[in-house]
């Protein structure tokens, strides 16, 4: 009697090993290529995606992966240009989000639903799923990890000046004040990127109304010349006028990290950007990180909070980036091996247990549930503040429609630039979005 149960013991956990083990597609075993473009041409994300195309290639030595990392400035006009000449690769990167839904519409992108719902995945969390699909179907993988948006800052500065991190606007706008009379620029800004500000126009509209007056001027019912949008524009042209950003802050990109060595240099105290940023000063210098790297959300507008709009709509993304597949025949129907090779290598070695690890280590969170606990003090704001929110309104250069994102870009140059009103642009984005509804 004790040998069966040992037996069947034995047995049951056999079938439990073979239960946990991930259910893929078999691939083939015939020569395949597949072209991949990603946005990782620096370090730390170049070696850490590398190192899950490598993995795959050693598991698969028929299958061969062309990686081709691309600048992530051109990268989305880069992508159309492909798509137009029908050139576009087997499987590329994107954020989701409203130029995901045309590349679909485009014929661009293969529907994962069946292979999603049959075929192991990691765990990811509903918002990831959520952002990686348009009209019931599941349209991409995600890989990026959560992406928050927050303030950075240089604390051993804000020491010797005497600054208290600020939780309202008008605290600070007070803190920029001081900083400026101690002979520092408050903001490091790299905006020839132009989504870089962005950032300060989302937040402020966030602060000032909520998901309200976007979405508003979204689905047309309302307008991006609306009062919130009227407000952080004047609020912006304001903070140029009183010295907020550092000089030629138009011509500067942050892909050449040329806003983070202002900060390095103590130059300038602060820097809004994406949790990013957090692994890539890291990499730069891990000491000066330790010594120097603080974080904080962006503050609130106290006027706003009075009347009752909420104040915790953060900006970011739930997958910070997604593969999507585009594998056809030249008659149209589905080359199911190549994507079934490019379905294994998202699923199994960009989010493996090295992959993930990777990730942690430079100052990510995978979007995958059990990884919202982290050690790194900067990285707990960046989640705290991210799974507090009552909505994480997606980049507005990612939610956008492509034709429209490219006008919204611009249009932070000339805000930014002081050469256009915050009426101007208003206007010029909802012609975009009009224009965009009748294509």
């Amino acid at each position: 009697m004790k040998k069966i149960l040992v037996l069947m013991l034995a047995l049951m956990l056999v079938i439990s090993s073979m239960a946990a083990l991930a259910e893929i597609p078999e691939l083939t075993k015939e020569p395949l290529t597949i072209t991949l473009w990603d946005i990782a041409p620096e370090e730390p994300n170049k070696s850490i995606q590398e190192g899950a195309v490598q993995r795959f290639m050693a598991d698969y030595p028929n299958i061969t992966v062309n990686q081709v990392h691309q600048q992530n400035d051109n990268y989305k006009q880069q992508l159309v240009v492909a798509m137009s000449a029908n050139e576009c690769p087997d499987m590329y990167i994107h954020w989701a989000g409203g130029p995901m839904a045309e590349y679909y519409k485009s014929g661009f992108v293969n529907d994962l639903t069946e292979m999603y719902n049959k075929y192991d995945h990691p765990d990811f969390i509903d918002a990831a799923v959520a952002q990686a699909s348009y009209d019931g179907k599941v349209l991409s993988i995600p890989f990026g990890g959560l992406s928050g948006c927050d303030i950075f800052y240089n604390k051993t500065i804000f020491a010797e000046v005497g600054i208290e991190v600020p939780t309202t606007i008008d605290e600070l706008e007070a803190a920029c004040d001081k900083l400026l009379e101690a002979g520092y620029v408050p903001f490091s800004l790299a905006n020839g990127s132009k989504w870089t500000g962005s950032m300060y126009y989302m937040y402020l509209v966030a602060r000032h109304s909520g998901n309200a007056e976007f979405d508003a001027a979204y689905d047309g019912t309302g307008s991006f010349t609306s009062p919130a949008f009227i407000w952080a524009g004047e609020k912006i042209q304001e903070w140029v006028k009183k010295g907020y950003f550092n000089d030629g802050f138009n011509s500067m990109i942050t892909d050449n990290g040329e806003d983070r060595m202002l900060m390095y240099n103590n130059t300038c105290a602060m820097m809004l950007h994406g949790s990013w940023q957090v692994g890539s000063v890291m990499t730069d210098n891990m000491d000066w990180y330790k010594a120097n790297f603080g974080t904080f959300r962006f503050p609130e507008d106290t006027e706003a909070a009075a009347a009752g709009v909420p104040q915790n709509v953060e900006i970011g993304t739930a997958v910070g980036n997604a593969f999507s597949f585009n594998c056809w025949k030249e008659d149209g129907s589905v080359d199911q091996e190549k994507l079934d090779a490019c379905y294994v290598l998202a699923t199994q070695y960009y989010s493996d247990d090295q992959y993930n690890a990777e990730q942690v280590a430079v100052g990510r969170t995978p979007s995958i549930k059990g990884f919202d606990q982290v050690e790194d003090e900067n990285m707990k704001v960046v989640i705290d503040t991210f799974f507090n929110a009552s909505n994480v309104q997606l980049w507005y250069d990612q939610y956008l429609p492509a034709s429209v994102t490219e006008v919204h870009k611009d249009c932070m140059t000339e805000l930014f630039g002081l050469t256009k009103t915050p009426q101007e642009i208003g206007e010029m984005q909802d012609a975009a979005m009009a224009a965009a509804r009748e294509g």
